[in-house]
């Protein structure tokens, strides 16, 4: 069997637009949050690849001028399924509120993701980062939003955030580890990061809608596929 006897570990990374506007969509999201895990290890092992060690994160995101101390909610990683309780009562406490109008931040949020104590073990990696959202970006360089509560150490604008994902110097991310999923819509700046940046899918979603199954099943193909 192809790969038997490797390691595979796998971290996960999921950002969740938790603003207002997500309403209904945001119960939609936690569902296929909820059975990312199952459903990625099946289809890893219809393949015979047995992950060794999964890890999850999760990053809610709003907007730091709307919503202040309440912009960023993140977790550290959850080893699962041993703290798959943990992990599944903060996606289930997640609410739709705030966000002001659109934008948000999820410039920020995918940021954080990319500066997570990844895994360095196993044979074999994947450091996936997941996007869910229904909303354009601010810029990194909207001033008026970095409060106290802003995070510290974000790129300065759109082309530092560029360099650390393509950059393996800046060692944010490893090169060949790295998977970028977005369920975000056609719209800045996650149009760019889908056409321009290595190794990321780019699922163009509309305000309302959820992730189709089709989809959905596509994503963990790919994810299975790269391991």
């Amino acid at each position: 069997m192809a790969g038997q006897g490797l390691k595979y570990n796998v971290d996960i990374v999921m950002c969740i637009d938790c603003t207002g506007s997500m309403g209904g969509l945001l119960d939609t999201v936690k569902v296929n949050a909820l059975k990312f895990y199952p459903d990625l290890k099946a289809a890893c092992d219809e393949k015979g690849k047995e992950i060794s060690e999964l890890r999850i994160r999760v990053i809610a995101f709003r907007d730091f001028m709307a919503d202040e101390g309440e912009a960023i909610k993140e977790t550290g990683f959850f080893n699962i399924p041993e703290q798959e309780a943990d992990f599944k009562a903060f996606v289930n406490g997640l609410v739709a509120a705030g966000g002001g109008d659109e934008p948000e931040n999820g410039l920020e949020a995918l940021a954080l993701a990319m500066k997570s104590d990844w895994t360095h073990g196993g044979d074999k990696r994947r450091h996936v980062i997941v996007v869910w959202t229904d909303a354009s970006t601010h810029p990194l360089e909207r001033e008026e939003s970095k409060n106290s509560f802003y995070p510290e150490g974000m790129p300065a604008n759109f082309d530092e955030l560029t360099n650390w994902w393509e950059d393996e110097q800046s060692g944010k991310m490893n090169k060949s580890a790295k998977r970028l999923v977005l369920f975000a819509p056609d719209a800045s700046a996650w149009t760019e990061i889908g056409i321009n940046w290595n190794n990321t899918i780019h699922h163009p979603a509309k305000a309302g809608y959820g992730l189709t199954e089709v989809d959905y099943k596509t994503i963990l193909d790919v994810i299975a596929n790269s391991i």
